[in-house]
């Protein structure tokens, strides 16, 4: 009865998309390094009523569906959406709960930036184990942080990939399919107000003059600095995040069979390939749809198992970074036990 697995998954993804060539004539940097080097054809952006909490809501109804369970059957909702929602102070996971029917469920939020997903599997996962009463937890919410992007902005060009979507992850307590075994984090908070979004806050709250001057948007503080710091542990450690999730699990690198990473430009995405010793077939590279935050996973596995690329019996690695910084890996034995 510890054993925990992935029921179904869903994402939602907008109609609405950015080109690379629309990227290029926004900021600036030719079309050809958008698409050979930041890795991005295209991403998808947020319509009129592509809202954070119901993009959330559309995926979780596709992986219920796909589960067929009904939302009765639900006993936690874990929102790991953004805190960017459509309100200020404001619990999504109570609205997802309520939106869905989930009538005999309780929710809450959870946020570790882009490496919420991964986090929130760890703790759906403990606490399915710990508390007898929670079976069923619907992992669920959206994404939209590119609504603070300023491509004229160089220090964010980093972030010029960020698009819009949501997604929803079932899993269950006693079900021998699709397990999840062990997860490893790791935070820095020296990094914790490189990237910042500097009115809005308590330190800087907003005002018309703020507004003005485009303050409400992303903004890295010291981006040589930041990059010189980074550089020296990004890498290494996603590399170390997989090889600790892959031995609390008792199992190796070489048992890999695919690996759902967030989307990051093309050198880095084989960097950490190189690293472990695998094939570009062994993953898929967002490159048509940019990076979705938290979503990149769930959207990766979807991708992987509509093209063949995640069979039964197959060792599935999640990973992933999330500014602050966060890093985080977990496996997954899909199919049966």
């Amino acid at each position: 009865m510890d054993d925990v697995g992935v029921v179904s998954i869903g994402t939602y993804i907008p109609e609405k998309v950015m080109t690379s060539a629309e990227l290029a004539k926004a900021s600036g940097i030719p079309q050809s390094i958008i698409e050979s080097k930041m890795g991005i054809y295209e991403k998808p952006l947020p319509g009129e009523e592509d809202h954070t909490v119901e993009m959330g809501v559309r995926a979780a109804r596709v992986a219920l569906d796909r589960a067929s369970i009904s939302a009765e059957e639900i006993d936690l909702i874990i929102c790991i959406g953004e805190e960017h929602k459509e309100y200020p102070l404001w619990t999504a996971g109570i609205k997802m709960q309520h939106d869905l029917g989930a009538v005999n469920a309780w929710a809450f939020d959870t946020a570790l930036r882009c490496g919420t997903a991964i986090m929130a599997i760890k703790l759906a996962k403990d606490m399915m184990i710990a508390d007898p009463s929670i079976r069923t937890v619907l992992l669920g919410g959206g994404y939209r942080n590119v609504d603070f992007i300023d491509y004229s902005n160089p220090r964010t060009r980093f972030m010029y990939n960020l698009g819009a979507g949501g997604g929803a992850m079932v899993l269950k307590k006693g079900h021998r399919k699709n397990r999840v075994l062990a997860t490893h984090m790791i935070t820095d908070g020296s990094f914790s107000e490189d990237i910042v979004v500097t009115t809005g806050g308590t330190k800087n709250p907003v005002t018309k003059e703020t507004l003005e001057q485009g303050l409400y948007q992303l903004d890295v503080m010291d981006p040589e600095g930041m990059k010189e710091r980074l550089d020296q542990k990004s890498m290494a450690n996603f590399i170390v995040c997989v090889e600790k999730a892959l031995e609390k699990s008792g199992i190796t690198k070489g048992d890999i069979d695919y690996i759902a990473m967030l989307h990051m430009k093309r050198s880095a995405h084989h960097y950490v390939l190189g690293e472990l010793g695998l094939s570009e077939e062994k993953s898929i590279y967002l490159d048509h749809y940019g990076h979705i935050g938290q979503i990149d996973q769930i959207l990766s596995m979807e991708l992987a198992l509509e093209e063949g690329k995640i069979k039964s019996g197959d060792i599935v690695v999640l990973v992933s970074a999330g500014i602050g910084y966060a890093w985080g890996a977990n496996v997954i034995q899909w199919g049966d036990a």
